[in-house]
């Protein structure tokens, strides 16, 4: 599972050589391909080499790069200004990439369906508890990994009336086997943005037949992240942020 890559391809290219060295039979990714960063359209490459079968929705920056008007407003200046540039930058190949991803979310199997933000909307958060009981009423699979909030966390629902329980995933690798019993919303991180104050990448690896969740945190190249994003001429605090996890 990968999720909000945002043109950083040094954070792709790190986190595709760390998962090569483990035997995977799907990819999963989203959301965010675009946004932020300064190689949207490397990034979409190496998205669209993908050997193994990729299953994908689009993120809220996909969207608005397509088409600024389609929810830029809800965007901060400097995330605005990224994905204007994005926009002007993006190949014709690269551009119809990202128009055939649908919006989620989707079902990959009988148990595990993926989205960007939340079930109901690609652009709302998953931060709380409480967010996390609307969004379980929204979608029928016992597992959905979303993405969005660029923290790794899951939330945990038994049958029990006191709701979901949530907790942040902390560690260079953090390992755990999910409860076939419950039902489970789980977010990797991001690959090319983290905001939980550690810089390195995330993502994530399931097994479908033990059940086994394990997350890692990928060491990627951030210096030259950060120098294409002066280099491009976009807000400097977009490289700066890179190098705190914020």
């Amino acid at each position: 599972m990968i999720s909000d890559v945002h043109s950083n391809f040094e954070a792709l290219r790190a986190v595709l050589a760390h998962a090569s060295r483990k035997r995977r039979e799907a990819v999963l990714f989203l959301g965010d391909a675009v946004g932020y960063g300064a190689s949207p359209n490397q990034v979409i490459e190496r998205l669209r080499a993908i050997k193994t079968p990729l299953h994908a929705v689009r993120g809220n920056h996909d969207r608005v790069a397509l088409d600024p008007a389609q929810g830029s407003f809800f965007f901060n200046t400097n995330a605005r200004r990224a994905a204007a540039w994005s926009t002007e930058v993006l190949t014709a190949p690269n551009r119809r990439y990202l128009q055939r991803l649908k919006a989620g979310p989707t079902v990959v199997t009988d148990d595990v369906a993926i989205c960007h933000g939340s079930p109901l909307d690609e652009d709302e958060y998953v931060f709380t508890e409480m967010e996390a009981r609307t969004a379980f009423d929204a979608v029928p699979a016992r597992i959905t990994f979303f993405g969005h909030s660029h923290v790794p966390c899951l939330f945990e629902q038994g049958d029990d009336e006191h709701g979901p329980v949530g907790v942040l995933l902390r560690g260079s690798r953090v390992v755990i086997d999910l409860d076939k019993t419950r039902r489970y919303l789980i977010n990797p991180g991001s690959v090319g943005q983290p905001r939980d104050r550690d810089p390195r990448a995330s993502y994530a690896m399931f097994d479908t037949k033990t059940g086994r969740l394990t997350l890692y945190r990928v060491p990627y190249d951030i210096e030259t992240a950060h120098r294409r994003i002066v280099a491009a001429g976009l807000p400097a605090v977009l490289g700066e942020r890179l190098f705190h996890g914020a």
